[in-house]
């Protein structure tokens, strides 16, 4: 989907429905711009000698005794008001683990928003929560929180550089129980699952409660007052201290696997039956030790590095450049935030079928590092280019390493350095360089990045796909300024690609270049007494140059979105815009429209419109396109959840004929059993018509592809797994009588978590 909520929220998970691309699961621009913590003195955590039962049932004696805290305030959408519901926090630790209670009252406890749904899949209810910094310094921090009925996610929050990611899974124990006056939240944390200092006495951690109560409004309600003009969200947190003597866990954990799986396919449908192939039953092992309380490693042999849940579809016609799809796979998502950089020139899913793979992460003091390789069985390569790239595959092996470096000073400021090797049989990309970033205040800071590669293809793949024949060089420099604070923003953006420069082991389709964009907004807050409560207006100007001077694009745009009721959000946006094409500059003018809201308790509807004009670069002319995203989020009841996401583009000549029209459907449905299993079918559906007699080269006048999935999952933890499923695949063209398989799967999956 192509436009997010409120754009403050870009990054968060309970703001958002739909997301940019590139987007991440994310939640630090819902927090940024937030308020300075009250400057309470560190509160002291008491420490229990008896066990506490995780059941959702504050009848354990130990609770008596724990740091009671109160979320009072309500930062969101109101500005530190009074909160609008009582919720009561309870902390204590036992020398190996942290426990928490959160009783929730609800003066309509009929109308608490709570649903079964996998793990991190339940930020549209309502949930309670803490994050921890847990080296309280302000720039990395743990989040676990919990829906009314148990469902958890759990996070890690980059503060640097603004980024959440709830791909990361700990093992955590967590209840929910609704009652007459609300709801309770019960949780254990084992200490093991957390990275923090190895240090005598007690331990200093920053900590956030958090109570999300979604009802007109989604308001947030904190234990902290957060000051909208400072662009940070740890930095604000209360302290607390305790837990003398924990040591941080130099745990291991072994996870052997077995997978099985049997396949049928055909390279011709419709003309040569399908070919069942054998069974392929193959066993792995991966492993995440502690070394040091500052430094895990882990380790997977003959891995399953398939992921189990089927892409999002993405319509990618008349798209010069390749569509992005996201990380899934476990081992390549743990410690993610390490390898992130202002370039994406780290990007895992071009590591497509590993034998083995290995991952060193750490932190000490102010210094973080990470390094992963990995043994590739075959080449995945992406070919960028200035009006377009391509792709192949090569079935040859490649050794594919990364190491990240980076140290932390001052305030969030840091400065660090990159390398990626990729190398093969006649093959070979290197890729280094430094980057940094510097927060000279709480409102301003300033990012960059230059990185440099030296790259040679096999001959015959530099041939055909037009690459220099013999080895290249090339560079990339990035630089950010971004101003925030409470009612003002604005960036200052300038990246320029070479021709050379090639970041294989990262996503980079556009290369020679230089981009410069700036972007100015101003932000109004609502009252109490208003029916809004954002208001958000921003303009912005881009415009890009070949290595030469030459104006490639130009783009202004103005954007206005308010914030109302029943958690809605509306934009419109105009667009201007000069783009080149095959020697011609076209003049195209754009309105766009996003809206999104929660038409009732469970029910959530989205559409994101644009009408103007497109470009059809298949045959080099202006046209008049109108395209529609709808998305619908909808818990039918509480085991019971049904996810849409569709397009519809239509693309006409000036004088109205049709050029093509095309649509994408991805329905999920999802039977969620328990917190531990779920049945979930998938159907994807793509239909595209075409008018052969106004395009250059041929074309299909109908092709339909029709894709499905009937998934069973049952999750222990999130590493004790079992999967069983089923796929197949049907096409559809000019030369096919219907809807024709070409392609089954069965598949079976089963992962141990071994702790000794």
């Amino acid at each position: 989907m192509s436009l997010p909520a409120d754009p403050s929220d870009a990054a968060s998970p309970w703001g958002l429905h739909l997301k940019a691309v590139r987007l991440q699961p994310a939640l630090c621009a819902f927090f940024a711009g937030l308020p300075a913590a009250s400057l309470a003195a560190v509160l002291e955590l008491p420490r229990t000698a008896t066990d506490i039962s995780i059941d959702g049932i504050l009848d354990e004696a130990a609770w008596q005794d724990a740091l009671q805290v109160e979320l009072d305030k309500e930062t969101r959408p109101g500005e530190n008001l009074e909160a609008p519901v009582k919720t009561t926090a309870y902390l204590i630790e036992d020398g190996e683990n942290l426990f928490l209670a959160f009783d929730a009252e609800d003066p309509d406890p009929n109308a608490i928003r709570a649903y079964l749904r996998d793990r991190d899949s339940a930020y549209s209810d309502d949930f309670v929560g803490i994050a921890l910094d847990t080296y309280n310094d302000e720039r990395r921090a743990f989040q676990f929180f919990a829906n009314p009925l148990g469902v958890q996610m759990d996070l890690t929050n980059d503060d640097v550089n603004k980024n959440e990611d709830d791909s990361w899974d700990a093992i955590w124990s967590s209840a929910g129980r609704i009652n007459k006056n609300g709801y309770v939240v019960e949780m254990r944390i084992p200490l093991s699952q957390l990275r923090f200092p190895n240090a005598a006495g007690k331990q200093t951690w920053g900590y956030d409660l958090l109570r999300f109560y979604p009802r007109g409004h989604r308001y947030r309600l904190s234990n902290n007052p957060l000051d909208r003009s400072r662009n940070c969200y740890l930095c604000q947190m209360s302290k607390f201290r305790g837990l003398e003597g924990s040591q941080p866990s130099r745990d291991l954990e072994l996870v052997p696997t077995l997978t099985a799986s049997r396949a049928e396919s055909t390279d011709d449908p419709g003309f040569v039956p399908l070919r069942s192939g054998d069974a392929k039953v193959e066993g792995g092992l991966s492993l995440r030790w502690g070394m040091t309380p500052d430094l895990t490693a882990n380790l997977a042999v003959n891995p399953d590095f398939s992921q189990v849940e089927s892409d999002v579809a993405q319509l990618d016609v008349n798209e010069r450049f390749a569509l992005f799809f996201p990380e899934k796979r476990p081992f390549f998502l743990e410690g993610a935030d390490y390898f992130e950089t202002p370039l994406d020139a780290v990007f895992t899913r071009t590591v497509a079928d590993p034998d083995f793979g290995a991952k060193l992460t750490g932190k000490r003091g102010a210094n973080t590092f990470g390094i992963f390789a990995a043994q590739d069985g075959v080449t995945e390569l992406l070919f960028p280019g200035l009006y377009g790239s391509d792709s192949t595959t090569l079935q040859q092996a490649n050794t594919a390493f990364v190491g990240r470096y980076a140290r932390g000073f001052g305030d969030a400021s840091s400065i660090g350095g990159l390398v990626t090797v990729r190398d093969g049989d006649g093959y070979h990309n290197y890729l280094g360089g430094v980057d940094g970033r510097w927060k000279f205040n709480d409102q301003h800071s300033l990012q960059f990045q230059y990185l440099t590669s030296h790259t040679e293809y096999p001959s015959g793949v530099a041939l055909e796909f037009e690459q220099p024949p013999d080895a290249f060089d090339g560079n990339g420099t990035a630089f950010r300024y971004d101003y925030d604070s409470r009612n003002w923003f604005a960036n200052a953006e300038y990246t320029n690609l070479s021709n050379g420069f090639r970041a294989d082991a990262g996503f980079q389709t556009r290369v020679g270049g230089a981009e410069t964009e700036v972007g100015l907004g101003r932000v109004w807050h609502g009252t109490p007494q208003s029916w809004w409560y954002r208001i958000r207006a921003q303009a912005e100007f881009e415009i890009l140059h070949d290595q030469d001077g030459g104006l490639l694009e130009r783009e202004n745009s103005l954007r206005l979105g308010i914030g109302g009721p029943r958690q809605s959000w509306m934009q419109i946006s105009f667009i201007k815009k000069d783009e080149l094409n095959e020697g011609v500059m076209y003049e195209i003018s754009r309105l766009r429209l996003y809206g999104e809201m929660t038409v009732r308790r469970g029910l959530e509807l989205g559409l994101f419109t644009s009408i103007g004009d497109q470009i059809d670069y298949s045959n080099n002319r202006l046209g008049k396109r109108r395209l529609y995203e709808p998305f619908v989020n909808w818990n039918i009841n509480r085991n019971l959840f049904l996810r849409f996401r569709g397009a519809l583009s239509q693309l006409e000549t000036e004088g109205g004929e049709q050029i093509f029209d095309a649509t994408v459907a991805d329905a999920r449905l999802t039977w969620q059993f328990n917190l531990r299993s779920f049945l979930r079918l998938t159907v994807q559906h793509q239909d595209i018509e075409t008018n052969p007699s106004l395009y250059v080269d041929d074309v299909d006048a109908n092709s339909r592809d029709v894709g499905r999935q009937l998934l069973y999952s049952y999750k222990l933890n999130p590493h004790t797994v079992f999967f069983l499923g089923y796929s197949d695949r049907y096409i559809d063209d000019d030369n096919l009588d219907g809807l024709t398989v070409s392609d089954r799967t069965w598949f079976m999956k089963i992962g141990y978590a071994w702790t000794p």
